[in-house]
């Protein structure tokens, strides 16, 4: 793989700033925050007065802890635009959730914000070692989901030559791969997996393509996944990080040369970890819920909102500013079967351990008695004989028994009859009777 490290020059100066002048930075930036949403948004000002407190409480970056959380059912509740803090004339952009599990979720942004999401987007591109000139091939969806059109705006502030190919038709996005010489590219884990299937029904080598880099997020993927896409393209694999309610992708990013964690651009975006179940501050380095507090967004300021990501908070190393440890799951991704604690994350860890099954994975929930069982749905890799069914099958049913400590039945089906993704992977299907 091609040494992708940044130059002399090419980092702004805030990326490389001593803590302390983060910190001075964070609380200036903090305080205004926490006023413009108090003076501008009923929401918050109820909420703050509720739990007795008032934007001028805040006289260190420690004192934040003191303000309520935001959840998502608060921008359900304030559905469309009761969250906003500017007059909705003044807003340039709505994105919005799909809806598809009830009222959705809806932000907003004035040019100032705008601009600010295309600068922190250009960090993540320059960080994932793409230079202006480069080509990007943005597989992310386009529309109301924030991942295509956020990622476009910063690749143009850096520079990049953007293909909007955005989701599916798997087929063209190979032929565009190669015709237009993508240098990145930008899509979910689990399509890039799709991706690779398409290299190897037209017969061409994933080595030989064009890419340099793959930039991946919009859901959990291992570091075992990061080996596996880097092994068969020999191209860099790095993470974003970012969710619609904070700005969208650009939240966070991977430094090509260490890939060891996601730099959180802490000018923009303050970084809390909580006891998921006490909401009490985590110090850096404990695993808990990840919460972020917008710093310098005017049109959609966030106070404390609770990701349901869990991660850890890690120093600074390829930039000044803190690291998050590579998402492990959701607080509410998480499978509870027959008292342990399981996130899809592990099942992939212990598919990837095993060379004659593919990547490709969808776990079923059901209840056919009393007990919850978990069906772990798998098929072949390309090229392995169906007389390996049995054997793979009971080699990934012992790798999860040993490593995660539940019982599963796997079901291996043939090549390419697992349902595959073009966009975010839908990893778990619960089909367990409803609670009356």
């Amino acid at each position: 793989m091609k040494d992708l490290s940044p130059r002399p020059g090419d980092l702004d100066p805030i990326e490389i700033a001593s803590r302390d002048e983060i910190s001075s930075l964070q609380l200036q930036r903090m305080k205004w925050s926490l006023k413009h949403a108090y003076d501008n948004v009923p929401f918050y000002k109820r909420k703050f007065d509720e739990a007795g407190v008032h934007p001028d409480d805040l006289t260190s970056l420690a004192d934040l802890a003191k303000f309520p959380f935001t959840v998502k059912q608060d921008l359900r509740d304030n559905y469309p635009f009761g969250l906003f803090a500017v007059p909705r004339e003044r807003i340039a952009r709505l994105h919005a959730s799909s809806g598809t599990t009830g009222q959705p979720t809806v932000v907003g942004y004035t040019k100032n914000d705008l601009d600010m999401w295309a600068d922190v987007v250009a960090r993540c591109m320059r960080a994932s070692g793409l230079r202006p000139g480069d080509v990007l091939h943005n597989a992310y969806g386009y529309g109301l989901f924030t991942g295509g059109l956020g990622v476009h705006g910063g690749a143009e502030k850096l520079g990049l030559t953007v293909v909007p190919v955005s989701g599916g038709m798997t087929q063209r996005q190979v032929r565009l791969i190669e015709d237009f010489g993508a240098d990145g590219i930008t899509v979910t884990p689990s399509y890039a997996l799709s991706i690779l299937d398409e290299y190897a029904k037209q017969g061409l080598d994933p080595r030989k393509s064009p890419l340099k880099v793959g930039i991946f997020g919009a859901e959990p993927w291992t570091n075992a996944m990061r080996k596996e896409i880097e092994d068969a393209f020999d191209m860099h694999a790095v993470d974003i990080y970012g969710l619609s309610e904070v700005i969208g992708p650009g939240v966070a990013n991977e430094c090509v040369e260490t890939k060891d964690g996601l730099h959180i651009w802490e000018d923009h975006f303050y970084p809390e970890v909580i006891d998921p179940v006490t909401g009490e501050v985590l110090p850096d380095g404990e695993l808990g819920e990840l919460v972020f507090t917008s710093l310098t967004k005017e049109g959609f300021p966030i106070i404390r909102y609770r990701t349901r990501d869990l991660t850890r908070l890690l120093p600074g190393t390829a930039r000044s500013m803190r690291r998050m440890e590579k998402i492990t799951g959701r607080s509410d991704d998480m499978i509870i079967l027959r008292g342990v604690n399981v996130f899809p994350t592990q099942i992939e860890e212990q598919l990837m351990e095993i060379p004659s099954l593919a990547p490709h994975f969808q776990i079923e929930l059901s209840r056919p008695d009393r007990m919850d069982v978990m069906t772990v749905h798998v098929e072949l890799a390309e090229g392995v004989s169906v007389d390996m069914t049995e054997a793979a099958a009971r080699d990934l049913s012992g790798k999860v028994k040993s490593n995660v400590g539940i019982s599963v039945r796997v079901n291996v089906a043939g090549t390419g009859k697992v349902a595959r993704s073009e966009g975010k992977a839908v990893r778990i299907v619960d089909n367990r009777p409803k609670e009356k």
